[in-house]
């Protein structure tokens, strides 16, 4: 089973390792209230993971969960503190109150940042699957970063890394379209998708996501030129307006990595499942 828990939900389904697909009809997702006390938390995840545990007729009960941090991801103990989510995790260990839960053996739970369990699917069974190494961003409400090399992504955790007057998260995630919009126009919106219906008439979209695509190129370059990627692939809502940015970014970087394909993720949703679900390829963890 792949499992995708984020700031207020969980997602949760049965995952083919040898076709890289979901299973038809064993996808559920249900909102969690990160900020319950802790056994509340763990009794809603456990609950929504026996209901996707239902649909598996035979063979032993085994997950993948892609979760953000910080985690030790090998003990499974949180971190997580002062996020405004899953503060009453603090210092407890999520493996071994899963596992009471579900009734399965602790070291039958792994876990994987988020932003790696994205990469780790794409590369998978999605848009880098013939790639031997690659980069990965997830372009949102914040920033994901993440590398992949020898079968394993890795969180890259460069959100927070120096950019321009700031941080990168603050040019590379919804908030800046939503600063810079109102800054160019007066006008306020919530999401870039609302920008993005707009973009036939409206004067400002141009400017907007060119000077977005020219960030990003900046910030890849550095990326970029650190972990020598074969491949960069693009995840998240942001990225679903490639086109609006592609032109600007293929410009903005270092002539030397234009050549590097640049790539839209394929799975979507899936991606994280997929990914946590594949930590139980023998070839991964061997």
């Amino acid at each position: 089973m792949g499992v995708d828990i984020g700031g207020s939900h969980i997602t949760a389904a049965l995952v083919d390792l040898e076709t890289k697909q979901i299973l038809p009809k064993t996808w559920l997702r249900k909102h969690v209230d990160a900020h319950a006390e802790a056994n509340a938390i763990i009794e809603s995840w456990a609950e929504l993971i026996i209901n996707v545990f239902s649909h598996l007729k035979s063979g032993d009960k085994k997950i993948g969960i892609g979760i953000p941090g910080p985690l030790n991801y090998d003990t499974g103990v949180s971190f997580i503190k002062n996020q405004d989510k899953y503060d009453n995790l603090y210092g407890l260990n999520l493996k071994d109150l899963l596992s009471n839960k579900i009734e399965i053996p602790a070291d039958h739970i792994r876990l994987m940042n988020d932003a790696a369990s994205f990469l780790q699917g794409e590369t998978f069974g999605g848009a880098g699957a013939h790639y031997d190494s690659a980069i990965g961003l997830t372009l949102g409400t914040g920033l994901g970063s993440s590398w992949y090399k020898k079968g394993v992504a890795h969180d890259a955790d460069r959100w927070n890394h120096s950019f321009k007057d700031s941080i990168a998260e603050d040019y590379l995630s919804t908030r800046w379209f939503v600063q810079r919009y109102f800054q160019l126009s007066g006008k306020k919106v919530t999401d870039v998708k609302t920008l993005v219906s707009t973009a036939q008439s409206n004067p400002y979209i141009e400017q907007l996501f060119e000077e977005f695509g020219t960030n990003l190129a900046a910030f890849l370059n550095m990326f970029i030129a650190i972990e020598n990627p074969e491949a960069v692939i693009l995840g998240g809502n942001i990225a679903q307006s490639f086109f609006l940015f592609e032109d600007a970014l293929r410009v903005g970087l270092q002539p030397q990595y234009r050549t590097i394909p640049i790539l839209k993720a394929k799975l979507g949703e899936e991606a994280v499942l997929v990914g946590a679900s594949s930590l139980w390829r023998e070839n991964i963890l061997t």
